[in-house]
């Protein structure tokens, strides 16, 4: 069967050619609304352009919010999470050589899991496998048909052959260099975005973290951030310029930069070491709207990047999914369409709200290059602030382990 220029050549017996929704994207996003779909009885199949190694090699953030925690034990995923992750009752802002700490149980009665995203990816692929649940990876020129029709397809190649898959609908998931996005019409679709001109150069090292709970510090030289993987595997970050590359930052400049940019009763626990990883994340907040066009859906990073600041980028993909996945089982259980129809603007509420605090966040604790006195001195006071006021600490407690789904 010829589908334009492509011959379809479907082996039944090797790939389906029907489901319910089609996912593409199989990172944490699709994977985990794929599951959440099969619990509900809703078929789908899961297309990854790339290998499962390069998924799991894809070095992410670990914050998991109070809520998103929750969603994951509910599924049954957070076993787990709930055994090896770290869970944190609050977090540290530095500057001025002072450190306050924002009291999560005191002031919200909620906490965040420091878990990695290459283990909840592991779990995630892990539970799909065991419930046999359909993820084709290494799909290549994946292609949307018949959006605006109710029997769409997507079109993709694996093993040198292309392939149909028929559905009811399309979920792009396939993050922000994706190709989903690109089939909501340019008249319909409209793009928000500010980058910043900073990068953050990470390090991780096996070495003791400097503190058990995150420290943000804002310095003269610029932001740093401490975190950790485990007992002896910490992650290091420091502002860096939107040149700058992981060779011109060997390990010995990186730790000075690091222990300058501290507090000293935090720079003198610092325990270095040789670094095991190097790597320069650029930073930016971008959001496409609408999150739905026809029988096409965006969830997660194809839909909207945050600065790694908030650690909201996995939260939000989680909180899409949930809507999302709720919507559908509604659907085929009921036949309405309420909360497919309501489901963009359900969840670029919560994306923009968390958009703000992350903009926030990041404009409280890094210095900019053009920055003025004026400037300067507006960080230091909203600092003050926090630092001598329970109901600002109480806000950005509330944002940080993140507002209700």
């Amino acid at each position: 069967m010829a589908i334009g220029s492509r011959e379809v050549t479907n082996h039944t017996s090797q790939l389906p050619t029907r489901t319910q929704v089609a996912i593409i994207g199989g990172g944490p996003a699709g994977t985990l609304l794929s599951y959440l779909l099969h619990l509900e009885g809703v078929a789908s199949v899961v297309l990854e352009l790339r290998s499962r190694e390069h998924v799991l090699g894809r070095v992410r953030a670990g914050v998991i919010e109070y809520g998103s925690a929750g969603v994951l034990r509910a599924a049954g995923l957070g076993d787990r999470m709930d055994g090896e992750g770290f869970v944190h009752d609050g977090v540290n802002l530095a500057f001025a050589n002072k450190l306050l700490r924002i009291d999560f149980g005191g002031l919200v009665g909620k906490h965040v899991v420091i878990y990695g995203q290459t283990q909840l990816q592991k779990d995630l692929y892990d539970a799909m496998d065991r419930e046999g649940i359909a993820l084709v990876d290494e799909a290549e020129q994946i292609e949307v048909h018949d959006i605006e029709t109710t029997t769409p397809r997507v079109i993709f190649d694996k093993d040198g052959e292309s392939h149909s898959l028929s559905c009811d609908y399309v979920v792009g998931c396939d993050g922000a260099h994706g190709t989903a996005r690109e089939y909501i019409p340019s008249t319909v679709s409209q793009t928000f975005e500010r980058l910043y001109p900073f990068v953050w150069v990470g390090l991780l090292s096996e070495t003791p973290p400097v503190n058990d709970e995150l420290i943000y510090a804002n310095h003269l030289d610029g932001f740093a951030l401490c975190s950790m993987r485990n007992e002896n595997l910490s992650r290091y970050y420091v502002q860096g310029s939107a040149e700058d590359t992981p060779e011109d930052w060997p390990d010995e400049r990186f730790w000075e930069a690091l222990e300058r940019r501290l507090p000293t009763e935090a720079a003198d626990r610092l325990v270095t070491g040789p670094s095991i990883e190097k790597l320069v994340t650029p930073l930016r907040s971008w959001v496409s709207e609408p999150l739905s066009y026809g029988r096409l859906y965006l969830a997660g990073d194809a839909a909207h990047v945050v600065p790694p600041t908030g650690a909201k980028g996995l939260n939000l993909a989680i909180s899409d999914v949930v809507y999302l996945a709720s919507a559908l089982s509604d659907f085929y259980t009921t036949g309405s369409t309420t909360g497919l129809d309501e489901y963009s603007a359900t969840a670029l509420s919560r994306v923009w709200k968390a958009v703000r605090f992350s903009w926030w966040l990041t404009a409280l604790m890094h210095r900019f290059s053009a920055e003025e006195d004026f400037d300067r001195r507006l960080q230091m006071a909203e600092l003050d602030y926090l630092f001598s006021s329970e109901a600002a600490q109480r806000a950005m407690a509330e944002n940080y382990v993140g507002l209700l789904l």
